[in-house]
């Protein structure tokens, strides 16, 4: 930064003030950041690209891939007006939204294909087999099934290709400027298919973006101009369209957040905020970009795209030095990998705040990457995806196998406990993925002594069911875990109850940023239930969200069918402590009941639960 002198002479004033010189100063350290990070991520385009680009060009297959559009309307309503004329205006936009954010992260004008014929956008108009009223927010499969046939006999083969379907079932009034609607609005799939369900309504158009007036009345996000209103469904667009081509959440970095909001964060919401001045809109991460650039969308490149892939981390090092996580290992793959991306996803708040780091491997397989953008206070999961020069992630979205724990202190610092247990325990829980008990066993007996070692001895023993009720223990026992006695009754809500592990592999009890040796398993809605014989006097545990999962649960114990203990509502990453009197107890409940937004995701875990006399 200049200092005082140097910039009022380069200003050519004789007195600047201090705040002015202040004001330039840090206008001018954040171009000198701007450029730094331009450059930096424009040096990993070009390293990637010349891995990706040199594995297309050997035996070529290129072909062309292009979206398929439809708009879909229920049976006897006619579709919005100027339908086509708009909808090829917005995909237009989003097409060279797209192209200008690969051009300028270093990927060349690469963008989706638009089927285009005398100038429109080419849109499938298909009639649904019902009336308006029996469609809704989750009729999404149905009118894609609906849809289906009707592309088939235009040789458009829906389930493998990415199909954008246009939803007739939103409200609005042009008189008194309000809308309204219930269309399905999501989507997903990855590089060889996918689908976005979408909306159309009369007021959408490109054209509409820039105007702060008039104001409107959303049914969703209330009095707001409807400019803003078009920035929120057309960027909804282009957000949907992300997932449909197997792109995750992901927000922006504090470094990033210069730039604008990322579209597959918030994105959705800011798209064309600039138009306005009311913001600096969305932008591509480099992390979607590299995703992007092996798509055939983008590529333009069929090579491969069937094949079978293959990849794994040798010599895997996770490290934290002062308040940043620092990653490398060596990449075996099969086809290549050209980039790697790291999602940092903290507990809660679904993917959404999930940041990300990216890194080019060496000729040999060899990458590196640290990241210091972790919220402190909060458990997270390091997901690594390898991104094949084919076009595959090697899983759907967000999942990988290359999955790992960590947390962060509240004053910032990496803990990695929970990665070391994890790493440590890796052969043992790949021999029971593999239902291979015996190897599982050996493995276990190489875990050093403590808690590792109890873990999976508890873990082994899954086969073994309790035949004693905590009324039936001897008197001489004094405290014990409420796990190794028999439940008089018990469900979930989904799979079979399961005590001391996770019915599903990595199998660890873990929730909040720790993991546990002892524990229920209760998927809401759960009941377990254990006869007490009124014969102990407290019960002490812990009751969590199993780590990874993003539902909600209310947490209740009951005795004799009064309510003992409820918790508040538990979110992604909450673990709460409870500690109750049980005295004069016969039959003890605990129960895990799911929130107002339905038991989707709901793991919920009672944690090292003790009874004590």
């Amino acid at each position: 930064m200049l200092k005082s002198k140097a910039l009022r002479k380069a200003l050519g004033r004789k007195y600047v003030s201090e705040n002015m010189i202040r004001f330039v100063g840090l206008f001018m350290l954040l171009s000198t950041l701007l450029h730094a990070q331009f450059q930096g991520e424009r040096d990993k385009a070009a390293r990637a690209l010349k891995i990706l680009d040199g594995w297309h060009k050997q035996d070529s297959r290129e072909g062309r891939r292009t979206l398929h559009f439809v708009l879909w309307t229920p049976k006897g309503r006619p579709p919005p007006v100027r339908y086509e004329a708009r909808l090829t205006r917005m995909m237009i936009h989003i097409q060279d939204f797209y192209k200008k954010e690969m051009e300028r992260l270093g990927f060349g004008p690469r963008s989706i294909n638009l089927p285009m014929e005398a100038g429109k956008l080419r849109v499938h108009l298909i009639d649904g087999r019902k009336p308006e009223s029996e469609y809704g927010m989750s009729s999404g499969n149905e009118i894609k099934n609906e849809c289906l046939p009707v592309l088939a006999e235009k040789g458009i083969k829906g389930k493998k290709e990415t199909l954008v379907i246009f939803c007739n079932l939103a409200s609005w009034d042009d008189d008194k400027l309000i809308f309204t609607h219930r269309s399905p609005y999501y989507a997903g799939g990855n590089f060889q298919g996918g689908t976005a369900w979408q909306l159309d309504s009369p007021e959408l158009d490109t054209l509409n973006l820039a105007k702060k007036t008039p104001m409107m009345r959303d049914g969703q996000y209330g009095w707001i101009s409807l400019g803003k209103h078009n920035s929120i469904f057309i960027g909804g667009i282009a957000h949907e369209l992300g997932h449909a081509l197997g792109l995750p959440h992901c927000r922006e970095r504090p470094d990033e957040a210069l730039r604008g909001t990322a579209l597959m964060g918030s994105g959705n919401r800011t798209y064309g905020d600039e138009l306005r001045g009311e913001g600096k809109g969305s932008f591509l991460t480099l992390a979607h970009a590299l995703r992007l650039a092996s798509h055939p969308q983008f590529s333009e490149s069929l090579k491969g795209m069937n094949l079978p892939v293959s990849a794994t981390i040798e010599g895997l090092k996770i490290m934290a030095r002062e308040k940043a996580i620092h990653v490398s290992g060596k990449l075996v793959a099969n086809p290549p990998v050209y980039a790697v991306v790291a999602y940092f996803d903290p507990e809660g708040g679904g993917d959404y705040n999930a940041t990300t780091a990216t890194t080019v491997p060496d000729i040999d397989g060899n990458f590196s990457f640290s990241c210091d953008a972790l919220p402190p206070g909060k458990a997270g999961e390091l997901r690594l995806i390898p991104l094949h020069v084919n076009g595959s992630t090697g899983g759907w979205m967000s999942q990988t196998k290359f999955k790992y724990p960590y947390s962060v202190g509240k004053d910032g610092t990496p803990d990695l406990a929970m990665f070391q247990i994890r790493a440590a325990m890796t052969p043992f829980i790949e021999a029971l993925s593999k239902r291979n008990r015996e190897a599982a066993v050996a493995e276990a007996r190489q875990l050093p002594e403590g808690k590792m070692r109890q873990i999976a001895e508890k873990i082994l023993e899954r086969g073994r069911k309790a035949v004693k009720s905590p009324a039936q223990a001897g008197q001489n026992q004094t405290a014990a875990d409420l796990t190794q006695f028999k439940a008089s009754a018990s469900k979930v809500g989904w799979g079979r109850p399961a005590y001391n592990f996770l019915p599903e592999p990595p199998f660890l009890l873990e929730a909040g940023g720790e993991i546990f040796s002892t524990g229920i398993y209760g998927h809401a809605p759960a009941n377990h239930r254990y006869n007490l014989g009124r014969r102990w006097k407290t019960l002490r545990g812990k009751a969590g969200m199993a780590t990874g999962k993003q539902g909600t649960v209310r947490f209740d114990i009951k005795g004799d069918g009064k309510t003992l203990w409820k918790s508040k509502v538990i979110k992604a990453g909450g673990l709460v402590d409870y500690s109750i009197d049980v005295s004069g107890v016969k039959t003890l409940e605990l129960v895990v009941d799911p929130s107002n937004d339905g038991n989707s995701s709901d793991w919920g875990l009672w944690l090292e639960p003790k009874l004590n006399r």
